[in-house]
């Protein structure tokens, strides 16, 4: 009789043993909650594959595949395949495109407070830009943007903006005057070009390098990244390396997307982005010198013009734009310092 009872109870142990396991098993096999849907995610951005921005959704693509065990794919669609920016944006608050990295020279025209970002000479330089993207003033910013469908993630940095002149080697804004300069169509960048006396020019980038050659326009506001990979060191003569306004992207998504995500695939979706900005950012302060080498190797003249001779200038843009908006107002105060 104790011989059975052990046996029994010997089973009772094994039982419970297995069925213990079984149950951790189960356990394990779970995803975590709100972690086991698949995504096929979509991203435009206006910028050729070699230049900087792309790189960052490249990035993106490969954060994302990691930190979701593969759950989350990205196709890229670079270089306006699927139209302007302002097709992006509508297709991007619509949810036919996921994600997009949209300038913010454009997002200015539909969310004012990006203005903020173009006020002259308000970072030394690339690192102090990226470092700007965590304060509160940019992330409120980026919150403007939650009425329109669309959930604004991070600011994703290429080089600073720099001058390029077809045949005349600028050396103090006075020299501006006259001139036909491509610049963005954007408001605050638009001004700042018709307070040097410039006369600004709205032309699509896949026009910009026949009107420089053929004299339509003098010169442009662009990056030293673009400058290389759009080859425009073939048809402007010099380049003045003044980095007076940062270049920003707008991360962002479909807000209804966003929003409908699981806490846990919210968290990927940030610190994936997250780490791209900062590869973006990082990447990019590396290469000032070697970009710069690079066009003055390919027969530009490469110089630098003095930031304080932009000084009444860049007073009469606080001026102007400060009191249009608390948010820039506030951006102004708080590196204006």
């Amino acid at each position: 009789m104790k011989g059975l009872k052990k046996f029994g109870l010997t089973l009772l142990i094994f039982v419970l043993m297995v069925s213990a396991a079984a149950c951790s098993s189960d356990t394990d096999a779970k995803p975590a909650a709100g972690s086991g849907e698949k995504y096929t995610f979509k991203l435009a951005h206006i910028t050729p594959t070699d230049h900087m921005w792309h790189q960052a959704a490249e990035k993106f693509k490969d954060e994302l595949d990691k930190r979701s065990d593969g759950r989350m794919q990205l196709e890229i669609y670079p270089a306006s395949q699927l139209g302007t920016e302002a097709d992006m944006v509508q297709q991007i608050s619509s949810g036919s495109v996921d994600f997009g990295f949209i300038t913010a020279a454009y997002m200015s025209s539909r969310a004012p407070a990006f203005t903020a970002w173009f006020a002259p000479y308000a970072f030394e330089d690339l690192k102090a830009t990226n470092a700007a993207r965590d304060t509160e003033i940019a992330k409120k910013i980026l919150g403007t943007l939650d009425g329109q469908g669309i959930k604004g993630l991070d600011y994703v940095f290429a080089g600073n903006r720099v001058m390029l002149f077809k045949d005349k080697e600028v050396k103090k804004p006075e020299d501006m005057k006259g001139l036909a300069f491509r610049v963005t169509p954007s408001p605050p960048l638009q001004d700042f070009y018709k307070s040097l006396g410039a006369s600004p020019e709205s032309l699509p980038l896949p026009e910009v390098y026949a009107a420089i050659q053929t004299g339509v326009i003098d010169g442009m506001d662009m990056d030293l990244d673009a400058t290389i990979t759009n080859k425009y060191h073939e048809v402007a003569k010099y380049g003045a390396v003044t980095n007076h306004m940062v270049w920003p992207a707008v991360a962002m998504m479909n807000k209804a997307k966003y929003d409908k995500m699981s806490d846990d695939d919210k968290k990927i979706i940030d610190e994936a982005i997250k780490a791209a900005a900062d590869f973006s950012a990082n990447t990019r302060a590396s290469q000032e010198e070697e970009f710069k080498k690079t066009l003055s190797d390919a027969g530009m003249t490469i110089y630098e013009i003095d930031q304080k001779l932009f000084e009444p200038y860049i007073k009469q843009f606080d001026e102007k734009y400060g009191p249009t908006d608390p948010l820039i107002q506030e951006f102004i105060d708080t590196f204006r310092k």
